[in-house]
This record gives structure tokens, sequence and C-alpha cells, in this order.
């Protein structure tokens, strides 16, 4: 009888290679077969083993990609034979990475799976850009949701963002133009602050401010693109805050 390998669904973090876990490199670094998306950079790739399968299901408008019940077939044939299956997800495999979805079919065709919990992309892209997502003066609520999903113009984001609250956006730099008409539809003032974090951690990163209401303008005009954050509250404009004081005390 073939002894079966064992499912582990892995987080990448944000993209720096020293920002994973440490169970996670050992991981990596023993894989059979490594099931990976295109948010994983190719720093982390690098740190599999010569031997190592590695399988890009990657999603592209450029290239036909695996549809998700495929790479849940796919992670739970490779187990089966007996390999050890690293399926290694951008952030945190349970934050908008279809690792329950995942765990559900391995369970359920009698395989190990093991979480790795990894920087999520809200909390690795936050601590790049020094915006703290909670602020005594700022936040005591934070709210991640997708911007990119069926339905969006339906979804109902009333109280998510407004005074005291940070909203965070994951998949919406393509539908940002719709996010925006939808908070200030919603009653957000359009001056409110918010920052565009495009490849967060990694020696390419920029951070984007300004208003609410320039959001599309932002994006477009700067060529924004994924893997990229959306963060919306006063938290992003703590920082401008700071300097401008700092400035003001040192010319008193």
């Amino acid at each position: 009888m073939t002894k079966t390998g064992t499912l582990y669904l892995v987080g990448a973090g944000p993209g720096d290679p020293d920002l994973l876990t440490l169970r996670a490199a050992r991981l990596v670094s023993r894989a059979d077969v490594l099931v990976h998306d295109g948010l994983v950079s190719q720093e982390i790739l690098d740190l599999a083993p010569p031997s190592a399968r590695l399988v890009s299901v990657a999603k592209s408008r450029a290239r036909h990609t695996l549809p998700q019940d495929q790479i849940n077939a796919l992670l739970v044939r490779e187990a089966l034979a007996g390999r050890d299956v690293v399926r290694l997800k951008g952030g945190d495999p349970f934050v908008f990475g279809r690792g329950g979805e995942e765990a559900e079919d391995a369970r359920a065709a009698g395989l190990r799976v093991e979480v790795v919990p990894g920087i999520s992309a809200a909390n690795g892209a936050a601590a790049a850009a020094q915006i703290a997502l909670t602020h005594r003066d700022a936040a005591s609520i934070v709210s991640f949701v997708a911007g990119q999903c069926k339905g969006l113009s339906d979804q109902d984001w009333s109280g998510l963002a407004g005074v005291g609250r940070t909203l965070v956006i994951y998949m919406g730099v393509k539908t940002s133009a719709k996010i925006a008409e939808k908070l200030m539809a919603d009653g957000l003032a359009p001056d409110m602050p918010i920052a565009v974090i495009e490849n967060a951690t990694r020696p390419e990163m920029r951070v984007l401010r300004g208003p609410l209401a320039a959001l599309e303008d932002i994006v477009t005009r700067q060529n924004v693109k994924s893997p990229a954050l959306i963060v919306i509250g006063e938290v992003t404009a703590r920082e401008d805050l700071v300097l401008a004081r700092t400035a003001l005390e040192a010319a008193a």
C-alpha cells in the first residue's frame, strides 16, 4: 500500500523571504512538490530543493490558469501518490487565500493537512509602510474586504470605513473606481485619507497617498499593478501629521 503524503498549506508572507516563519522555510526547503501562486516571490521559490517539482497556479488574464477545483484535485492527487505537497500562498493561506477550500477537499480524501500561518498581506504591507492599522487617536476597528469578486456593487460595506475605522481592501486595483464610488455613496467623505501600497516589503515597494476621491486617478496615473493593497482611513495620514508636527516643533 502506498503511503500518502501530507498537504501543507503555507503562508509565504507579503514577499520578503526574511518574513517567512521558520516552519514555512523548513517546509519549502524539503518539499517534494511545491504548488505556488503568482504572489510568491522568486527569492522564496529559490529556497526549494533542486529535487522539488514546482507547479505555478498563478492567476492571470494573459494565460490560461487552473480553476480552483482543479487546483484542489492536483493537491489531493499528488499527496495521495505519497508526496509531501507544499501549497505556498502569498500572505496567509486563510485570509483570501482559498486555503479553507483546499483543506476541506484534502481532508475529505483522507489526507493529513497542516496549516502554517504567514504574515498576512494587510499586516505586512501596513508594517512596511509604517501605517498602524489601529491607533488610539485614529482607529479602533479594522475590516478586511475583497475588492474583486462577484456582486461587488451589491455588497454592504456601510460602517466598515469612516471616523475611527480602518478598511483594508485586497484585490482592489482593477475595481478602484467602483470602490471609491461605492464608499462615497455610502457617505464616506471624499477627502478621507487613503494609501495604496504596491509590492509591499519588496525593493520596488511604493506607497501612494491621497484622498478617497482621487483613488482611481492615483491607480491609473501611477500605473499601479498587483500585488497592491488599498488602505482607507485616518491612520494612513498619521505619518504626515507626525512629520508636520515635528517640523512645527523644530521651527518654534
